[in-house]
């Protein structure tokens, strides 16, 4: 996986982080805005009056029903209950008025979950008569229903139960709290729901709902009149409703004339245009209708909302022309229309927002839009209130403005995957506000200096990388330091080193650190790695010619991923103490000497342990049998030996790759009883034994490689008939005995099958055209993705391996990874003693690219219609008994390559045209005594050629290539006299150098005029 994979990843996780603080955060400020009034003008706390004991006792039943961990109700002791953590009273009659039990922690906290109580809600609540404000948010009362008392808590003017894991249905005891200001029910995950909104109705005071979660979906667009029954509303939040009904186009009456912000993002909703009575809401400030669809153009009604401060309409189905807003566009602060399908006008868009006077858009977002074929405008700089600026994913080319300098409020700027190909100006170096800076997959150009980075005060993120290997280029003083400290850096594609410079030795509060592709060569940075390795969760630096030995031992606690493949490091595997680490890459180094008898015990929830192309040695540990999380187990071309641990049943293993190792014994049962396994490689070691049964539990399989090992017996027909998703099945060079299976025929996702070098008998299989991924070309029936895509989506912090196969192709052995795989289609059942026919179904395979039917004991004629297979490259039929002329279908296969039809019967003409006239070894032909034609040495009865025809040509043909050789050496000379005699006299004479570029200038200003006077033309005509 590619550094901008992980970065998006890691973007796409930070942002879902950070509107999930913005949506709790928002909702503590409305919490602290109305309690101000929750006591008509009273402190919060007691003042002279102690609590009353009937509510003293109330709170302590209370507390007795509730599984307290985290210790947050140890101050509920003594007699004065006012001065109770979370408890608020009158400082005049000593009523208890506020409750507030809330997590004190962000969901995304590691704290969070241990900060949270739970159990049981004792209705002694209800000895509150006074209670004002109560607030359960962020808890885990593990799916109880919303208490229905909650609805006779008459003074209660503030509830807030989300992110509390509540369960079932809205209680309708709720709309008897007429005096409720504030309602947040949001966060059940699903859990809770509402037959109708009818409850709502009542609670006239209502000024904030947030019902985000709640499954509307089965009540219609009831809910939608409900909400308009309550004239105070002033915000009003429904996302992730699952409202998925069209919403009413037009309402009789508008009651919501308070609304302010309204939120029905994540719904699906699915409307062909914006409902009308929308732009009754003239007071609205924030409006956030993404994730739905409302038809492809945005109205010019959206002008009447002049209040709007805060728009939001991402992935909502817009497209054509970037909408333009006008008459409200200078009023908005946040501006997001991300992913959806623009193509044209940028320029006129920022045009727009620099004309404003005030320019006092704060965020801006169009990432995903497919805004294509501009540069970014010079007028980017004039938006001078900008914060934050997110353009990735468009196809902006070009270099970056120098005027985005002039973004002097700048905090983010995101411009990841574009097509930018120039320059980074030194003007981004002015942003001393900046705190993020992503700017990778694109095709920077040019060079980095400390003048771009000097006054980057505030940065705590940069990420840089470059389609093109080293195009961008780090020339920063020896003893350069920086005046930031970073936290996240990710630099890929871009020339950093040889060595490690000082600059980036600085860099000691880094938690995510990517340098892949960065030209290091260095020896590792011990002490460095020690430091940050002690506090990052990922490490990257993988893909350079980083030396030296890693320290024996590690802590690090926080660490989850870490990858330093290809590099040049030696010595022992480090202990690696890390109990939160889930991959650990360090393969393609030089490492040495066993793998750690407790490295399970240390790592013991890795998911990924990839130790592939090193120099380890001894056996397999049998700690490893404790990663019971491990998905992907990478052990391949070391020097191990020993057994596979029998003990290994790794619930979740989805691959097992130990190929190419000295390793021997039997492939242990319990290797198929996590049934999950999709890649079985055990090929090229000293295994023996028969393919255990238990194999068979695996129904998901995609790959079986245990070529070149010891393996006898019969082939199971069990993997053609329980294996369906088998894409590919190589049992080369084994010991295998019988006939091949016909159940193979079944898979129909086999794009490769490799039986060669084994000792099997009997005839081919006359049902082999069943193989379905084989009977069409390599545009046609794929299974879509590979092994990988079962696993993570793109935006996955886990990295998946390409997988590795060896094919016999062209008379060669050939490497194929995981992105060429699919594009392998091969047949190979070579060196057996197979016997029969060729069958005529074997013709249907049209996608076929390597057909290899070699070294058997087959008979009978070519199939006449094998030239359908027009994509075959490959075709070895050598050293069997056949007989009879080699089709003339042959001339049709176009993509052939490689052909070998030695020692066999063959007779007759061989084929001419097409592909035959570049097959000109006559060894491919060789044993067949009765062939005839070219390219050996045998004509045909009939052709039109004798002996003293060849005599006589002979000279004719000398002559020819004399003619020949005079040709191009008189070519050549005139090349050169000619090339020199003008560039040699503009060399020489000044003054016709200058009048031969003057006339080209010329020449450009007239072609330059004319295109402009066109353009001038049409534009008045149109």
């Amino acid at each position: 996986m590619n550094s901008y994979a992980k970065f998006k990843r890691s973007q796409y996780l930070n942002l879902a982080h950070y509107f999930l603080l913005l949506f709790l955060t928002s909702s503590y400020q409305h919490t602290s805005n109305l309690c101000l009034c929750l006591g008509d003008g009273l402190p919060r706390s007691l003042g002279s009056s102690s609590c009353i004991e009937e509510e003293r006792r109330a709170l302590l039943s209370f507390k007795q029903d509730v599984i307290d961990p985290p210790g947050r109700l140890s101050t509920w002791v003594g007699h004065d209950c006012c001065q109770w953590k979370g408890i608020s009273c009158n400082n005049r009659t000593g009523h208890v008025l506020r409750v507030d039990l809330r997590n004190g922690y962000s969901i995304f906290d590691e704290k969070y979950f241990q900060s949270g109580v739970g159990g049981k809600i004792n209705p002694s609540l209800l000895g509150l008569k006074h209670l004002h404000y109560l607030d359960l948010s962020g808890n885990h009362f593990e799916g109880i229903h919303i208490p229905k008392f909650f609805g006779q808590l008459k003074s209660l003017r503030y509830l807030n139960i989300s992110y509390a894991y509540f369960a079932g249905e809205i209680p309708p005891s709720l709309a008897n709290l007429s005096n409720l200001n504030y309602l947040d029910i949001r966060g059940n995950s699903f859990k809770t729901s509402s037959k109708n909104l009818n409850w709502l109705s009542p609670l006239s005071s209502l000024k904030y709902i947030n019902l985000g979660g709640l499954d509307l979906g089965s009540i219609g667009v009831s809910w939608l009149h409900a909400i308009n029954m309550l004239p105070s509303l002033s915000e009003l939040h429904l996302s992730s409703c699952n409202i998925n009904q069209i919403l009413p186009l037009s309402l009789k009456t508008i009651n919501l004339t308070s609304l302010v912000v309204l939120d029905l993002s994540q719904n699906s909703i699915n409307s062909s245009s914006f409902p009308s009575w929308l732009f009754n809401l003239t007071r609205l400030r924030k409006l956030d209708l993404s994730d739905n669809s409302f038809g492809r153009l945005i109205p010019s009604e959206f002008a009447s909302l002049k209040s709007l401060e805060d728009l939001r309409l991402s992935r909502i189905g817009l497209t054509g022309q970037i909408p333009q807003l006008k008459g409200n566009m200078c009023n908005l602060k946040i501006l997001s229309l991300s992913d959806n399908t623009f193509e044209t006008g940028i320029q006129e868009f920022f045009n727009t927002l620099s004309d404003c006077p005030c320019n006092i858009i704060e965020s801006l977002d169009l990432s995903g839009s497919y805004l294509s074929s501009d540069e970014l405008p010079a007028s980017l700089g004039m938006l001078k209130s900008l914060q934050h600026l997110n353009l990735n994913f468009n196809s902006f080319w070009g270099s970056l403005p120098e005027s985005v300098g002039n973004l002097s409020s700048l905090k983010t700027l995101e411009l990841n995957q574009n097509a930018m190909n120039g320059s980074i100006p030194e003007s981004l170096g002015q942003l001393s506000e900046l705190v993020v800076l992503q700017l990778s997959l694109n095709s920077w150009e040019g060079i980095i200096t400390e003048a771009h980075l000097r006054n980057l005060t505030s940065l705590r993120e940069f990420r840089l990388a470059a389609d093109e290997p080293i195009s961008l280029i780090f020339k920063v003083a020896t003893e350069w330091v920086p005046p930031f400290k970073l936290n996240r850096i990710g630099i890929d594609n871009c020339q950093v080193g040889p060595t490690f410079p000082l600059w980036l030795q600085s860099q000691t509060e880094l938690v995510f650190v990517n340098l892949e592709h960065t030209g290091i060569s260095d020896t590792i940075l011990v002490d460095w790695l020690l430091k940050i390795s002690s506090q990052a969760t990922f490490i990257d630096l993988s893909h350079n010619q980083i030396s030296g030995k890693l320290p024996l031992q590690m802590n690090s606690p926080n660490l989850m991923e870490i990858y330093l493949s290809y590099n040049q490091l030696e010595g022992p595997l480090p202990l690696w103490s890390s109990h939160n680490a889930a991959v650990l890459d360090l393969s393609s180094n030089l490492f040495s000497g066993p793998i750690p008898s407790n490295f399970g015990q240390l790592m013991p929830n890795l998911i990924g342990l990839y130790l592939s192309d090193n120099q380890l040695n001894d056996s397999i540990p049998t700690s490893l049998c404790n990663m019971q999380m491990l998905w992907f187990l990478y052990l391949r071309s070391n020097q191990l030996s020993g057994e596979f641990p029998q003990a290994c049943s790794w619930q979740s293993i989805w691959v097992v790759d130990v190929g190419n190792n000295s390793l021997s014994g039997h492939i242990p049962s319990s290797m198929g009883i996590p049934s999950s396994l999709l890649a079985l490689k055990f090929n090229d070691n000293k295994f023996d034994g028969e393919i255990p049964s238990s194999i068979r539990n695996c129904s998901g399989m995609e790959c079986i490689d245990l070529g070149g090992n010891r393996f006898t017996g019969n082939v199971p027909s069990w993997i053609g008939s329980d294996m369906p998703q088998l894409s590919m099945l190589r049992l080369r060079s084994n010991l295998f005995t019988g006939h091949i299976p016909r159940q193979l025929c079944n898979l129909q996702y086999l794009h490769l099958l490799d039986l060669g070098h084994n000792f099997f008998s009997g005839t081919i299989p006359n049902c082999l055209n069943n193989l379905s991924s084989l009977a069409y070309d390599n545009s046609s029936l794929y299974k879509s993705g590979g092994i990988g895509s079962h696993f993570f989506s793109h935006d996955s912090s886990l990295r998946f391996y390409h997988e590795q196969i060896t094919v016999i192709s062209k008379g060669q052995e050939l490497e194929y990874y995981e992105d060429t795989q699919k594009l392998v289609k091969s047949i190979d059942l070579s060196s057996n003693n197979l016997e029969g026919e060729i069958p005529e179904e074997i013709s249907s395979l049209v996608g076929l690219g390597t057909l290899n039917l070699s070294m058997n004991q087959l008979s009978g004629s070519i199939p006449s219609k094998i030239g359908r297979l027009r994509w075959l490259e490959t075709l070895d039929l050598s050293y069997n008994n056949l007989s009879g002329q080699i089709p003339q279908s042959f001339a049709s296969l176009t993509s052939l390559s490689h052909l070998n039809l030695s020692y066999n019967n063959l007779t007759g003409k061989i084929p001419t045209g097409n592909q035959f006239q570049t097959l000109e070894d006559s060894s491919i032909y060789k044993g067949n005594p009765s062939l005839c034609g070219v390219p050996i040495s045998t004509y045909c009865p009939g052709d039109d050629r004798n002996d003293e025809d060849a005599k006589d040509s002979e000279p004719e043909d000398g002559n020819d290539q004399n003619e020949k050789l005079w040709f191009y050496a008189t070519m050549a000379l005139g090349f050169i006299v000619g090339f020199w005699g003008v560039c040699g006299t503009l060399l020489v004479k000044k003054s016709w150098r200058y009048a031969y570029f003057r006339f080209f200038d010329d020449i450009k200003d007239k072609v330059m005029l004319a295109i402009a006077l066109k353009l001038a033309r049409l534009q008045c005509n149109s």
